[in-house]
Parts: C-alpha cells; sequence; structure tokens
C-alpha cells in the first residue's frame, strides 16, 4: 500500500499549503497570531471529537499511549509557537524558508539513530527541494537576519522533524483520526498556557462571520486533513519520503498568493516549482509506482471518506 502513503503525503502538503488561505483575512481583520493559532487548533480538536463521535470511536487509551501523545503534543506545540514566534525577529517568508530544512533533520536522525539507508535518489530530491524552496523565496536584498530568529525557526524545525520520526518509529496503534484529536487536544492546551504567560499574546474572538468562516477553514483544511494524511504517509512510506513531500506546501502557498492575492508568477518561481516538483517526482519513482496503481488508490480514498462530504458542507 505504498503508493497510498505517497498519494496522502502530497495532499496533506497542499493542504497545509493552504494556510495563507485562512491566515491572511485573519490578520487582515486584526486577529492577533496567538488567537489565530488557538482557533486553528480548537476548531480542529472539535471537528475531530465530532468525526470520532459519528464513527462511534472509543475516547479511551491507555497509560503507555497517553506519554506518546502528550510527547506528540508537546513537540507539536514547540514547532508552532517558536515558528510563530520568529515572525517577530525575521520575515515570515525567510522563516518559511529557513524551516524546509527538517526534511534533511528528518533524514540524518533516520540514517544515525535508526540506520535508515539514504540513497542517492533522497539526496537528490532533498537538494532539488531545498533550492526550489529558496527560489519561490520573495524578500528584500541585502536584509540582514536576526540570530534569535533563526535560532527559533531552527528549533521549529527540529522538534517538527522529531515529531514525524516519532510518529513513524511508535508502537502506538490507534486510528489516524484518534491519534491526530489528542496530538491537538494537548498543543491546543499548550497554546493556551502559553498564551497566558505572555501578556502581549491575548486571545481575542473572531470579529466577524467572515473570521469565523476562515478561522474553520484553518481548523479543516491544513490541520485537520493535513496532519490526518501525514499521519497515514508516515506510516506508509516512511519519515524521510513524506518529509521531502513537503516542499508541495510553500508551492502551494505561492500558487494560492498568484492565484487568490494577485502575486506576480516571476520566472525565478517558475523554476522553483519545477525543481520542487521534480523532488516530489524523483520521490514517487524511486517508489516504482504506476499510474493505474495511482488511479485505483484515489478512488479508494474518496470512496472512503465521501461521507464527510455532508459534515463540512454544514460546516461551511
Amino acid at each position: 500500500m505504498k503508493h497510498k502513503g505517497i498519494i496522502c503525503g502530497i495532499l496533506a502538503a497542499v493542504c497545509y499549503g493552504t494556510n495563507p488561505f485562512g491566515a491572511l483575512p485573519l490578520y487582515e481583520e486584526g486577529v492577533n497570531t496567538s488567537s489565530v493559532l488557538f482557533y486553528r487548533f480548537s476548531m480542529a480538536v472539535l471537528m475531530l471529537a465530532v468525526m470520532l463521535l459519528v464513527e462511534r470511536k472509543s475516547f479511551r487509551v491507555n497509560s503507555g499511549e497517553m506519554k506518546t501523545l502528550g510527547s506528540l503534543g508537546l513537540l507539536f506545540a514547540a514547532s508552532s509557537i517558536t515558528y510563530y514566534q520568529s515572525f517577530r525577529f525575521m520575515d515570515a517568508g525567510i522563516a518559511s524558508t529557513i524551516l524546509f530544512v527538517y526534511p534533511v533533520m528528518v533524514a540524518v536522525i533516520m540514517a544515525t539513530c535508526f540506520r535508515e539507508k539514504v540513497t542517492a535518489s533522497t539526496v537528490i530530491a532533498i537538494i532539488l527541494a531545498l533550492v526550489g524552496i529558496g527560489l519561490l523565496y520573495r524578500g528584500d536584498a541585502g536584509v540582514s537576519l536576526s540570530t534569535l530568529g533563526i535560532l527559533l525557526v531552527m528549533v521549529s524545525s527540529l522538534t517538527y522533524a522529531i515529531y514525524i520520526v516519532v510518529v513513524n518509529q511508535s508502537s502506538i496503534r490507534m486510528s489516524s483520526l484518534k491519534l491526530t484529536f489528542y496530538v491537538l487536544l494537548i498543543c491546543m492546551l499548550c497554546l493556551l498556557a502559553y498564551s497566558f504567560t505572555s501578556p502581549d499574546l491575548h486571545l481575542m474572538l473572531p470579529p466577524s462571520p467572515r473570521a469565523w468562516f476562515f478561522a474553520c477553514w484553518l481548523g479543516l483544511v491544513p490541520t485537520v486533513l493535513s496532519l490526518v494524511l501525514m499521519t497515514v504517509a508516515v506510516h506508509e512510506v516512511g519519515a524521510t519520503p513524506t518529509a521531502i513531500m513537503g516542499a508541495l506546501e510553500p508551492l502551494t502557498a505561492v500558487a494560492i498568493g498568484v492565484m487568490v492575492f494577485g502575486e506576480s508568477f516571476t520566472l525565478r518561481l517558475a523554476v522553483g516549482i519545477v525543481l520542487i516538483l521534480s523532488a516530489v517526482l524523483l520521490i514517487v519513482m524511486g517508489k516504482n509506482f504506476h499510474l493505474r496503481t495511482i488511479s485505483h488508490s484515489i478512488t479508494s480514498i474518496v470512496r472512503k471518506t465521501w461521507r464527510w462530504k455532508v459534515f463540512v458542507c454544514y460546516l461551511f
């Protein structure tokens, strides 16, 4: 079922890349960063709870599972907090570019700690993805970088890399929905506690129905769908290939910027997109996947998820 993992990894990255579509309108309406993060995760937890109730899944976990889930929740919260805090010291575009060192970290951790073989195609894919991400960044030349900002992004990258490795290596056996529910619940509680420790990170309510819509979008697409699909991908194809496919995240964000927010499309962006797509294609080709097999996998995923169509329609 490796083809299923590839498809889920690609869809997870694309879903996560829609973050700007939800976050930018909220920022335009004056919602601060901590509130955007809190409502993103709280909406996601609520949606996952409803899904689990509809499927009549048990919420019960044992002490061993809770330890793993607690670790995952803390890692994801630490990654989110340090990443968004880095925006105070550097441009968000620079931060998102530096953040993408996490596939390299995943590959190094898997190779050194778990003796995973690093193939030539994996190394080439990582290089292509990193160069492509660098070309997607559009910033001012000569801008000095904050040492603290870089440190925060590197911590964010490392904690997210460890999160992916733990998901891949843990012996925990439960549905992706249930795992993601508890991870985000713990993450949300950590963010809530963190907001009380920092006076400049107070929570505020979304000021309009439009803002509530985009808060729900952030909870559903780049959070619930992305993390559930990413968990499936990590279990099916491994941590390193899933991390490399994450290069589609900033590519999707750039596409949204061009098509939705009217940003310019340049030759540099085109080259970056080609390099990223080449990296992902190299990972797919390296697994010897066939078009017919991928088609069957897409059909299977659609059939298993069609029942949530009604839920999403009512939500929005």
